[in-house]
């Protein structure tokens, strides 16, 4: 094999630390399509950003635009498009960056691919609503397509969604606004993004 890694004659993740004076991390939200977690993702980034934090959001129509366009919503697809996400998150956390990841993530053996990669770096939250409730939100038009049969594998339809265990965080998104979900999320990661060297 002719693959050398020179990891370490890089700066390393402390040195990157220091310099953003922050921890990175990485918040991965699960759940529906319209569930709300691109919305809880930017609401909570647009405060980071006004304190000053550096920050990213990986979401996952975005990235099948681009890195997955060659995937489809196979289970093998699925698997490959999950791993691609988990392991960018992993070289923006290794820069110290936090890390907003927003993608249904629909199966447990997925969810556990993405602990594996990213492991005490990960904070895992599900953006809880019910099918009956995104629905009826159908921001994307994606659940009128799904009931005229237009869309194969639609999670929550015809793809199954496999609500996570045990997630670090649960915000659900039929009782609380986006806002209070995004400040829920802003006190449960504070102490984790906080840096001192």
């Amino acid at each position: 094999m002719n693959i050398h890694p020179e990891f370490h004659r890089f700066l390393n993740r402390h040195d990157k630390q220091v310099q953003l004076r922050q921890r990175g991390m990485v918040v991965w939200l699960c759940g529906l399509s319209g569930a709300g977690k691109s919305t809880i993702a930017n609401a909570a980034e647009r405060v980071l950003h006004q304190q000053g934090r550096v920050t990213v959001i990986l979401d996952g129509d975005n990235l099948r635009s681009g890195l997955n366009s060659n995937l489809g919503f196979s289970d093998e697809d699925r698997l490959e498009n999950v791993r691609r996400i988990a392991e960018t998150a992993k070289l923006f956390v290794s820069q110290g960056i936090i890390t907003f990841v927003s993608a249904i993530t629909p199966r447990g053996e997925l969810r556990d691919l993405v602990r594996g990669l990213l492991g005490d770096d990960l904070l895992e939250v599900y953006v809880e609503a019910s099918y009956a409730t995104c629905e009826k939100r159908d921001v994307k038009g994606l659940y009128a397509k799904a009931a005229r049969g237009e869309i194969a594998h639609f999670t929550g339809k015809d793809g199954s969604f496999e609500p996570p265990q045990d997630p670090g965080l649960v915000l659900n998104t039929e009782t609380s606004s986006v806002e209070d979900a995004a400040f829920e999320l802003l006190e449960a990661i504070s102490e984790r993004i906080a840096f001192n060297p």
